[in-house]
């Protein structure tokens, strides 16, 4: 098959997203794919025929590697002539000419569903969730609630206008420590634990600076996990232990400084319990195809407490789902190909 890969794109997590879809570029090439890997932002700025960006072969392959802070998007988009559109040059017209596209985004226009609205408007076949689930799941606030409201655990929260949030509203209403967070980014772009007054102005402006409302919510003292779904099954649950600190961008995306310990050592009814929920989870937010429901286990209670969910989880060599998958027997290439050939039009 055609396939083009988009990565990149206007968002804090676009290095992630690069090395996602480099590796997932390289991973179908290694199938016998042609392969064009496309940048949702930067786009195609010259006028060469689109069959000439496909690749073949593994001898020319992508590489990307993820620096320890997030990017500068101003001096991304001063470098483009000051362009904020956030699809650049060509990319619907290479992804019309594949026959499938593997999105390898993360963030803010790719996991909130425009883009998946756009590629669905031009009949574009591609992988994950539809544009209705990546606009739930992306939502903090809204994926909470629905939650909540189906009856599952979640901490208790505020969302609003920064301005809006005041200390002592934080400390009446959720209590400290609690956890401060713009409510539609990945990758812990923007989030602070805040376990006393002092900390508290410096994370609502981190928070604030991604332009979101801002979710605060109680810290849940517990085993922070991960359970990823593919094609309507849970995989062996994972579990995150920094080795400093909380699970940030750094921890996330740099050698050495996470452990995953994947299957976690959970009880037999407790892990069961935990993968049941997680998948329960993914369907109450019209999540479909692939996808991670980041939990906290309480196992004084043997109880979970919903975090987030990832509809477009992480593709890198120190990602999750790619571990959870190993560990129940697919290999990344036939990770990449199992999804890619799994993928119809969303909805």
């Amino acid at each position: 098959m055609k396939i083009t890969v988009l990565g990149g794109g206007l968002s804090p997590e676009r290095d992630v997203s690069l090395k996602s879809a480099s590796l997932i570029a390289n991973a179908l090439l290694s199938k016998g794919h042609e392969v064009a890997l496309v940048d949702l932002y930067d786009g195609i700025e010259n006028d060469k025929p689109a069959e000439s960006f496909f690749r073949r072969g593994t001898v020319d392959l992508f590489s990307y590697e993820i620096p320890e802070k997030e990017p500068d998007l101003e001096e991304i988009i001063a470098s483009h002539g000051g362009r904020r559109q956030w699809i650049g040059p060509r990319v619907i017209e290479m992804c019309q000419y594949a026959d499938r596209v593997f999105l390898g985004l993360h963030g803010s226009y790719g996991e909130n569903g425009e883009v998946q609205a756009v590629l669905g408007a031009y009949g574009v076949k591609f992988t994950g969730c539809g544009y209705l689930g990546c606009a739930i799941a992306m939502d903090k606030d809204v994926s909470k609630s629905l939650i909540a409201g189906a009856g599952y655990k979640t901490a208790k929260w505020i969302t609003d206008k920064a301005e809006n949030i005041t200390f002592a509203r934080v400390k009446a209403e959720v209590g400290l420590p609690c956890v401060v967070k713009p409510i539609g980014a990945g990758s812990s772009c923007g989030v602070s634990i805040v376990k006393e007054e002092k900390e508290f102005a410096a994370a609502l402006d981190y928070a604030a600076s991604y332009g979101q409302l801002v979710l605060v919510e109680a810290f849940i003292k517990g085993r922070e996990i991960t359970i990823s779904i593919l094609d309507g099954k849970a995989l062996p649950i994972t579990e995150i232990i920094p080795h400093e600190g909380f699970y940030d961008y750094k921890n996330k995306y740099q050698d050495g400084l996470t452990t995953h310990v994947c299957p976690a050592q959970i009880v037999e009814e407790d892990y069961l319990k935990g993968q049941r929920t997680a998948l329960e989870m993914f369907n109450t937010l019209r999540m479909n195809q692939y996808g991670r429901i980041d939990l906290i286990y309480d196992e004084d209670a043997h109880d979970f407490w919903f975090i987030e969910a990832n509809n477009l989880p992480g593709m890198t060599n120190h990602s999750l789902l790619p571990e959870a998958a190993r560990v129940s027997g697919i290999e990344y290439g036939d990770l990449c190909e199992k999804i890619i050939r799994s993928c119809d039009l969303q909805s």
